[in-house]
């Protein structure tokens, strides 16, 4: 599980479990936990490929970023480190 710290939303940190280029485990910390829960569960299974042509820009408000696009952020740093 790699450990990622968020930077300009409501959550704190998103740990992300990869298998390969795959999305094993998402689970964030902080931030709406109902949304964030069905982000997690939609992107298991999922190449990071997959997820970043998805979710890559996706802004929250007038926030120049989202969960989701720290998400994305998250998986190709874990996956660039070799360590989820």
């Amino acid at each position: 599980m790699y450990t990622y710290k968020t930077r300009g939303v409501c959550s704190r940190s998103i740990d992300v479990a990869l298998d390969g280029d795959t999305v094993a485990d998402v689970r964030f910390q902080g931030g709406c936990d109902g949304n964030l829960k069905a982000v997690s569960k939609l992107v298991r299974g999922m190449s990071v490929d997959e997820v970043a042509r998805l979710l890559e820009g996706n802004t929250c408000g007038n926030r120049p970023t989202s969960c989701a696009d720290q998400l994305v952020r998250a998986l190709r740093e874990a996956q660039t480190q070799g360590k989820a």
